[in-house]
């Protein structure tokens, strides 16, 4: 049985794969003899390596194909294998059915261990070879080096030994050099595989001189070579318009770079200044607490040392008059008539009380009237605030700080200017009920219990924001029956039903007058119908430093349904119109999501 075992194996081999191993052997001997007595010839280390793990071959043995590799190297190969139940060469891909037995080739590993202690060399460093991403040398046999130029002439790529040539032989010399390409094949023509060295202006294409006299006769034909000297002398235009354009954009840069420095530091000094300023208003408002509190409580040590001293005049009194209530009671209880009667004369007369009747009490209302009085400073400071807040607002947006930017495409982009409303309870028209935390309006059947305001509109059904509006904002607004979506500048007039007050009827206020079937739009009582999908959700766009004001209908999409192109002199407010009798109307501003 074990001879047999033998015979198959041999079999498995052949005596083809014995010869080339013997070949192979011969090679490596004769690269021995080049190695001991040529001292220039430098053995690479690719001739003892396994082409699996790019290694010195370790336990070496050689398939039936003559190829040899580490033995664990090949078997694992064939491992993968298995299941195929054919097993390969995994450099020439010769098969074998059934899998080879391996084993170790001890001429081959004796030969490499003898080459290690013999002074087998590693390939030069100088030596690159080539990746899967670099152009590999046409002419270099194994394993091939980096090419380092390809030839136009000879279409083919070389490494440095190999393209000497190029250097020192005459007739090569003449050749086109170029940086190494993959793509030399397509200097040739696919119908004549000819080079192609012409140019068809007529047909924008590379040809050949055949082509040139076949399909492309008649047609405007020259050189590849003259042809790329024309593009060549656009080119270099173009190269310096980009040039001139890269300095220019460098200037622009250094110029921005410059900007920024200078915001930052205006920046800066205007917040240290600010602080400042602020430090100082809170520490007049400090101050003046102070002084209210000490004014306080000195009215209250006075009032109080007089109560006191009222106190004890009263109790003084009412020890005297307890005196007094004995001696008429002792005199009472006496049994003696005439004792009685005698000393009933010498009683004083009782004296009128000067205290009690002018005694009010007035529990925790003392000082109610310093408690208005700063509630009145309060709301006063809060206006001047929110007026000075307002100016300060504006001044920021007027700081030239950045560039133009274009209007949003889609509502994602108009949700980053998003911005909360709220609406003014003093500016409401008594018919219009707030909710919703000021954020919803709606028209009332009768008058609601407002307390008297100078912002109010007497007569337009309609109420303004709290917010000043200034730089880029944006907001939505549903709305039920029949209302207007506006914004005004806040020195609108209030009082009386004139073209004065209504929104979209003068030039301090713009409008969407929104409907059912429709919607138009007014300023300065000049009124624009508009067609366009209608939606019960509207969406108002405003830039207010380049003075853009745009109006959306929101649903699955946006609709632009108007644009203002204009210059706002002031801050802008949210505001809303609601129609008189209209019953059920309603605008709610919605949050932003």
């Amino acid at each position: 049985m074990a001879e047999e075992g033998r015979r198959g194996e041999e079999e498995d081999r052949g005596p083809g794969a014995a010869h080339r191993g013997f070949v192979l052997m011969e090679e490596l001997v004769e690269k021995l003899k080049l190695l001991n007595y040529e001292e220039e010839v430098l053995l690479d280390r690719e001739t003892f390596s396994c082409s699996i793990c790019l290694d010195l071959l370790k336990d070496p043995v050689t398939i039936p194909c003559g190829h040899s590799y580490c033995m664990k190297c090949i078997k694992n190969f064939w491992d993968e294998e298995d299941y195929k139940g054919i097993h390969s060469c995994p450099q020439c891909r010769e098969t074998f059915t059934p899998r080879p037995v391996l084993k170790k080739n001890t001429m081959l590993a004796a030969l490499v261990e003898q080459l290690k202690k013999t002074g087998l060399q590693a390939a030069p460093a100088d030596l690159c070879y080539a990746g899967p991403e670099d152009v590999a040398c046409d002419f270099c046999s194994g394993r091939k080096l980096k090419a380092i130029k390809s030839c136009l002439f000879c279409l083919a790529s070389f490494c440095e030994k190999h393209l000497q040539p190029h250097y020192d032989v005459a007739p090569l010399k003449k050749h086109k050099l170029v940086e190494p390409s993959k793509n030399l094949q397509e200097n040739i023509c696919s119908r004549h595989d000819e080079v192609m060295k012409m140019f068809c202006r007529t047909d924008q294409k590379c040809i050949c001189y055949l082509c040139s006299v076949d399909e492309h006769k008649g047609h405007d034909t020259v050189s590849a070579a003259a042809e790329r000297t024309e593009r060549q002398r656009e080119l270099e235009v173009r190269r310096e318009n980009i040039q001139q354009r890269i300095q220019d954009r460098e200037k622009d840069v250094k110029l921005l770079q410059q900007e920024l420095e200078a915001i930052k530091h205006s920046a800066d000094k205007t917040v240290e200044d600010s602080e400042k300023i602020f430090t100082q208003l809170i520490r007049l408002i400090q101050k003046r607490s102070s002084d209210v509190k000490q004014q306080i409580r000195s009215q209250q040590e006075t009032e109080g040392s007089r109560v006191k001293e009222l106190q004890e005049k009263l109790e003084q009194e009412i020890t005297e008059l307890k005196r007094k209530d004995a001696e008429l009671k002792q005199l009472s209880d006496t049994e003696d008539h005439n004792q009685f009667l005698h000393n009933y004369p010498s009683l004083s007369a009782l004296s009128e009380s000067t205290h009690s009747s002018s005694i009010k009490i007035r529990p925790l209302s003392y000082f109610e009237d310093v408690t208005a009085a700063v509630s009145e400073l309060r709301d006063q400071l809060q206006d001047i605030l929110r007026d000075a807040w307002t100016n300060i607002s504006l001044r920021l947006t007027e700081v030239d700080v950045s560039l133009s930017e274009p209007e949003p495409k889609s509502r994602a982009g108009f949700l980053r200017y998003s911005c909360e409303i709220t609406l003014d309870p003093n500016t409401a028209h008594s018919y219009l009920l707030l909710s919703e935390g000021n954020r919803k309006v709606t028209w009332m059947n009768k008058p609601q219990s407002y307390s008297s305001h100078p912002d109010r509109f007497t007569d337009w059904v309609q109420v303004l924001s709290r917010e000043s509006l200034t730089g880029r904002c944006y907001w939505e607004v549903e709305w039920r029956e029949k209302v207007y979506v506006a914004v005004a500048y806040k020195n609108i007039s209030r009082a009386g039903s004139g073209n004065e007050c209504g929104f979209g009827y003068n030039d301090k206020s713009w409008a969407l007058d929104c409907y059912q079937k429709g919607s138009k739009f007014g300023h300065n009582n000049i009124w624009t119908s508009i067609s366009g999908p209608g939606s019960s959700r509207v969406g108002v766009y405003l830039d207010h430093r380049a003075g853009i004001l745009s109006f959306y209908s929101v649903s699955e999409t946006m609709t632009l349904l108007h644009r203002v192109q204009t210059t706002f002199t002031q801050p802008l407010h949210a505001g809303v119109y609601v129609y008189y009798w209209s019953i059920g109307g309603s605008a709610e501003f919605c949050k932003p999501k």
